[in-house]
């Protein structure tokens, strides 16, 4: 069997998700298509509008054959650690092509996955400590390939071809063109396609009425608690009053004096989004700072986040269907995969392959009432 990847998030799942997956099958003739979801948290430093489970039972109903979860210590991280991680697990899994949206599918990735990433991973380039990485990263672009590169979709998929370059085995890459709405766009002027954005917008303000038309599941079907950083803003605000600057050293990634610039906007702050501009710089983009400060909420630390890192490529399996559960039996045979189903108390231990996971995933459960890891079985779609 031959099997086409995807990388996704799907927060939340909608119209437009379900053409790329279509698209894919399509273009590559796979026999079954995987995707690597990310977990309860997203890269960009946002808890997902709606749980894994949630959303991989959707995926499942909508063209996905099997749908593994990207870990918390790599779906929240920065476009090239994220890219890397997932690319790892798509090699494990033996996947063939890399399907992809872009706002424009004609940039030969592949070409720059074989020819010019390698050399690019020689170079240094992140040398201004004024600027983002993101902006360092793109002028670097503009001088290497003569083009700006500004859509956060062909980034992402530069990110994918860095890390591609790197496996024994690559994919093939498949790009494909994005539909409707734009990455970001608010508005919501196509009867079928929205932004996953916009939708968030919609379902957060208790419009389903206006959502349900970009989304392909019925909507009345599903819990009505959609999260966002107004639920974790309290959470966040209560950590940094009761900890001192020095208490939060440790955090994974909290650097150059970041633990008091986050301590004292917090004093001043009466919402998060007050607060990301407060402590807003050139040197961090507000995704960086998001992430930090989801980091923060949940405690943490650089060495959890090591010992994490060690435990990964990681095959945590969220659901299938049939032609999903005969591909992971041939990638379990021919690639010796080491599948995880089923989250036990040695997994799920504080030193285990799913402690930093399981400890994450708790505060989910509390906003919702609903088991995470322990007491979850595979989703199974007939």
């Amino acid at each position: 069997m031959k099997a086409c990847g995807i990388i996704a998030e799907y927060n939340p799942f909608h119209n437009g998700h379900a053409y790329q997956l279509a698209q894919a099958r399509k273009k590559t003739g796979a026999d079954a298509i995987v995707v690597v979801m990310s977990g309860n948290y997203v890269q960009r430093g946002e808890i997902a509008v709606m749980d894994k489970w949630q959303r991989a039972q959707m995926a499942l109903n909508h063209g996905a054959d099997l749908v593994i979860e990207l870990p918390f210590v790599v779906a929240c991280q920065s476009a090239d650690r994220f890219a890397n991680g997932a690319l790892a697990i798509l090699e494990q899994l033996g996947c063939n092509y890399l399907a992809f949206g872009v706002e424009q599918d004609n940039f030969n990735y592949q070409k720059f996955s074989q020819q010019v990433a390698p050399d690019l991973q020689q170079q240094q380039f992140t040398v201004d400590y004024t600027k983002t990485y993101a902006t360092q990263w793109n002028d670097f672009l503009e001088r290497e390939l003569g083009q700006r590169v500004t859509q956060p979709n062909q980034l992402l998929a530069l990110s994918y071809a860095l890390a591609n370059s790197r496996l024994a085995q690559p994919l093939t890459f498949v790009p494909i063109e994005r539909v409707g709405a734009a990455h970001d766009e608010l508005q919501t002027n196509s009867d079928r396609f929205a932004s996953a954005t916009a939708i968030r917008e919609l379902l957060i303000a208790g419009d389903f009425t206006t959502a349900q038309q970009y989304v392909p599941d019925d909507l009345t079907k599903l819990p009505r608690r959609y999260l966002s950083w107004t639920d974790l803003w309290p959470l966040l605000h209560y950590q940094l009053t009761v900890n001192w600057p020095e208490s939060l050293t440790d955090i994974y990634q909290m650097s150059e004096g970041l633990e008091y610039r986050f301590w004292q906007q917090n004093q001043t702050s009466n919402n998060f989004r007050d607060f990301l501009q407060e402590v807003k710089s050139k040197r961090y983009t507000y995704a960086r700072l998001r992430r930090l400060a989801l980091y923060t909420l949940l405690n943490v630390r650089h060495s959890e986040v090591l010992a994490a890192e060690r435990h990964l490529p990681q095959i945590r399996v969220l659901g299938f269907n049939q032609v999903g559960q005969a591909y992971l039996h041939q990638a379990h045979h021919q690639n010796d995969v080491k599948v995880l189903t089923k989250v036990t108390a040695d997994l799920g231990k504080p030193d285990g392959a799913l402690g930093l996971q399981v400890r994450v995933d708790r505060l989910v459960e509390q906003l919702t009432g609903q088991d995470q890891n322990f007491h979850r079985q595979v989703l199974i779609e007939d």
